[in-house]
């Protein structure tokens, strides 16, 4: 699925709702799982709609059209005020993840938090580029691989590095390009896209390839030992390739909780 079908996720919007924003989840304090900020803590606020259907997709909740009724449309004043009983009304990270966030209308959001201490991140496949992403302080795009059953179009992609630099370079966000890889093509798809970008900071990690639905204790059906193999595996790969310009992360999130929701 590309870009061009977003309309099939987005285009029944009531006028009321058209400048709130379609919420799956907040929650936190917890930590980063995954990615360049690993270990930082955070408040996730997870928004519901996505353009793509990875085959692997972990988070089909904010993504299949089918659970659209769990995603409430919110406005940004009120999902600030549930980030700060979050967070005890101490700034923190705000995590925007998805689904894809970008889909949102998410600009004021960030702006109000911006003027209370906040910090924002975002996490986006690239296919749909917003003018708010340059007043992020963190983008991370993942464009998705071939085994995700997907279509990648560079073009995208560079129209959402763009429009996170309109600031001017040094102004706008840290941008990461973050590459899930499952195979030996998805590893070759990282490393020729990552070369139309030689100036952005690059991670690899391993996909989970067992997404299996949120469970109580965390752990239903993963298959963390295969996990595991993968990620050794990258990095054996990684430094046969002397790729020592690239960071290699697990989804240590997936490690510790497996598909619990919620931390």
């Amino acid at each position: 699925m590309t870009a061009r079908d977003i309309r099939h996720n987005t285009d029944d919007d009531t006028t009321d709702d058209r400048d709130k924003i379609r919420i799956s989840e907040i929650f936190g304090p917890t930590v980063q799982g995954e990615g360049s900020l690993i270990g930082v803590p955070t408040v996730f606020v997870r928004t519901g709609g996505c353009d793509f259907r990875c085959s692997w997709c972990d988070t089909l909740y904010a993504v299949d059209p089918a659970f659209r009724a769990d995603w409430k449309p919110t406005s940004a004043d009120d999902v600030l005020t549930q980030v700060k009983m979050l967070s005890g009304g101490k700034p923190i990270l705000v995590t925007l993840s998805g689904g894809n966030p970008a889909i949102q209308p998410l600009g004021g959001l960030i702006a109000m938090g911006h003027r209370d201490g906040f910090t924002f991140a975002i996490e986006t496949q690239g296919s749909i580029a917003r003018d708010w992403f340059a007043d992020l302080d963190y983008l991370t795009i993942s464009p998705k691989p071939p085994s995700s059953s997907t279509d990648f179009d560079p073009d995208a992609l560079a129209a959402c590095i763009d429009a996170a630099r309109t600031n001017g370079v040094l102004n706008g966000p840290a941008i990461t390009l973050k590459f899930p890889v499952r195979d030996a093509d998805d590893l070759m798809f990282a490393d020729y896209v990552r070369k139309l970008h030689p100036d952005i900071p690059v991670c690899l990690q391993p996909v989970n390839t067992t997404p299996a639905e949120p469970h109580p204790d965390g752990a239903n059906g993963l298959d963390i030992a295969g996990l595991t193999a993968r990620y050794r595996w990258l990095v054996d790969e990684v430094s046969a390739r002397k790729w020592f310009d690239i960071r290699v992360l697990p989804q240590w999130h997936v490690h510790v909780w497996g598909n619990l929701r919620g931390v």
